[in-house]
């Protein structure tokens, strides 16, 4: 594209017009799509954006609006678990996060029996609800594996939390012991690198037997694995351990899956990511109490009240204006501040809008044309 059309676009300021479009947007795929939005010249290509934009403002009106909130791009995650790579939880929870968007926007329009250009690209969603279910099912967040990911997890982590009770029960009588209890700084059970430990005082670290595992930042305090408690904690870490594996197992499990339906998720999320666009201009088109323009490609112009969208609704002055029916040149003069510069950058700039496939705040039956340049 020429530095001097793209010079063009900015003067008339439809970059502006497209970050108000970037905010109607759901989705950061979308609001991207958005700010990338060209022109186009092709009449056929304008009238099917448009008709999208009226058939999505349509919908809003009878259901109101759509959610595109969980479109991630998940490409990169998909192409590693493809390669064979496990994917993190976080990476899973979005990959669920696009089946589920896929489900819901399916089921915007499940009952509706009225067709619309939209039909095909709703049609091309494909849901996963069993790859949904299963990962959201496992991951209960980013830090989070559910306990019934699987049958060997939920056995690990209850042998886990009734050999955790043994270590505490040990250490408790150790704690309540009077023999003891003299030597400690506290009567707690804390845990330090993973292993459970009683605050014994720096001048009776000697009275306690066991390893130490950390000190307190003034010295007087000693953290120690009292010797009693070293194998039952070493089995606690032979389970972590087990557990960590069996988690691991679970990610790359549900990372292959996720790869095997690649080429699905990542249609959804092309598909999700346009329908985005197309809500977000229908809202747009509401916010700015816009129409679609009849379009043709002979240069004729006929707007009617048309108002600059970046002008203050209270304070713009809509213009009427036509072009090209029965003379193609017009000349605008007035005195300074008295609307040239406005009028014409408002036929550019609606212009330049309805080639994106965008209503425009004009009155009903405006017309407008494409144009080569």
């Amino acid at each position: 594209m020429s530095e001097l059309y793209e010079k063009s676009l900015l003067k008339l300021e439809l970059d502006q017009v497209l970050q108000l479009l970037k905010d109607c947007a759901g989705s950061e795929e979308g609001k991207s799509s958005c700010l990338r939005l060209r022109p186009i010249s092709d009449l056929e290509e304008v009238q099917l954006l448009l008709d999208q934009t009226t058939a999505a403002s349509d919908l809003c009106t009878r259901k109101g609006n759509p959610s595109f909130s969980g479109v991630i791009d998940v490409s990169a995650s998909l192409e590693r678990a493809e390669r064979g790579g496990t994917l993190q939880p976080v990476e899973l929870l979005r990959i669920a996060g696009v089946l589920r968007c896929a489900r819901n926007i399916k089921g915007y329009v499940s009952e509706d029996d009225k067709q619309t250009v939209l039909d095909a690209l709703f049609m091309a969603l494909t849901p996963n609800k069993y790859l949904e279910d299963r990962i959201s099912g496992a991951i209960l967040s980013e830090e989070e594996i559910a306990d019934n990911a699987s049958a060997a997890l939920s056995d690990i982590r209850r042998h886990m939390r009734i050999q955790a009770a043994k270590i505490k029960d040990g250490l408790q009588k150790i704690i309540s012991s009077p023999a003891y209890s003299k030597y400690l700084r506290d009567p707690i059970i804390t845990i330090r690198d993973g292993r459970y430990v009683v605050p014994v005082k720096s001048e009776h670290r000697a009275d306690v037997p066991g390893l130490v595992h950390d000190v307190s930042a003034t010295g007087s305090t000693y953290f120690v694995e009292p010797m009693s408690a070293v194998n039952a904690n070493n089995a606690l870490r032979e389970l972590e351990i087990k557990e960590r594996k069996e988690i691991e197992r679970i990610l790359a499990e549900l990372s292959a899956e996720a790869a095997a339906h690649r080429e699905d998720i990542q249609l959804n999320v092309r598909m999700l990511t346009q329908l985005d666009v197309i809500f977000a201009k229908a809202k747009l088109a509401y916010r700015m109490r816009a129409w679609a323009p009849i379009m043709n490609d002979k240069g004729l112009v006929e707007l009617r009240n048309a108002r600059h969208p970046l002008i203050d609704p209270k304070a713009v002055v809509p213009i009427s204006v036509r072009l090209g029916k029965d003379f193609d040149s017009m000349i605008i003069t007035g005195p300074n501040t008295g609307g040239k510069t406005v009028t014409l950058k408002t036929i550019g700039l609606l212009t330049l809008m309805a080639e994106c496939g965008l209503h425009i705040p004009a009155g009903d039956g405006s017309t407008l044309s494409t144009f080569e340049a």
